[in-house]
């Protein structure tokens, strides 16, 4: 299967704004986005991708007025990867049923500081959001405010003290990888705010490398795959396309 390579940084005014993109009709926008850009508006006021997107699209079919992009996931503003945006309303709806059904399935590949006894299991959580500081933490069942989260992940490639883990989510809770895999010991490589001692500087070795779901109008299953930047630390140190599972 091919890979699309990860695109070159944007220029920093946007103006010719040239997104990443993996697949387009009259339904969907599957792109590809660049890490520590955010998935949508948020009280930052930053650029983000949503916004960057309509401005592409009212450019490229000379769209007068507002232009309808639905936001169906998102992606923490320091992970890259596969996103797909609803270009109709119809489309949105359907896509987000598949959310709630299962049937969107979500894998990211990971560097872990170190890698878990249990070289593949499941983690059920309880996570609670604290909105003043954007900070997510475990919690337990009951409790105000706490969401269930669940995801697999498997160990592919062991080096040194790190170690390269295909994850899947089955819930989309915010900054859940992150959080769940701090939780059992083994943070994600780069993630100062979840890191605790082991955290370490760099950029956040999380990617959204593989999105599945039913075309919302065509009924026909679509997988989209995107590697991480293989030149870049810590990825260059394993074999991550021998990691990822062709289904």
């Amino acid at each position: 299967m091919r890979f699309p390579a990860a695109r070159e940084e944007f220029t920093s005014m946007r103006d010719h704004f040239e997104p990443n993109i993996l697949y387009e009709d009259n339904h969907i926008l599957v792109v590809l986005k660049e890490q520590n850009l955010a998935s949508c508006p948020d009280e930052t006021g930053d650029e983000n991708l949503l916004d960057l997107l309509k401005a592409y699209i009212r450019v490229k079919y000379e769209k007068k007025g507002n232009v309808y992009l639905g936001l169906v996931h998102r992606l923490d503003r320091p992970t890259g990867g596969v996103m797909v945006f609803a270009k109709t309303s119809k489309a949105a709806a359907r896509l987000t049923a598949q959310m709630q059904t299962g049937d969107f399935e979500k894998r990211y590949l990971a560097v872990l500081n170190g890698a878990p006894q249990e070289k593949e299991g499941r983690l059920v959580n309880y996570l609670k959001k604290n909105t003043v500081n954007n900070t997510v933490y475990l919690s337990t069942q009951g409790t105000d405010g706490a969401k269930p989260a669940v995801l697999d992940y498997r160990v592919c490639e062991e080096k040194g003290p790190y170690a390269l883990a295909e994850i899947r989510l089955h819930t989309g809770r915010s900054h859940q990888i992150r959080v769940q895999m701090a939780g059992v010991g083994h943070p994600v490589y780069g993630d100062m705010k979840y890191g605790g001692e082991k955290a370490q500087k760099g950029k956040l070795a999380l990617w959204a490398y593989s999105l599945s779901f039913t075309h919302p109008v065509l009924k026909e299953r679509m997988r989209f795959m995107a590697e991480p930047p293989a030149d870049e630390i810590p990825w260059k140190a394993f074999e991550v396309r021998a990691a990822v599972r062709p289904v």
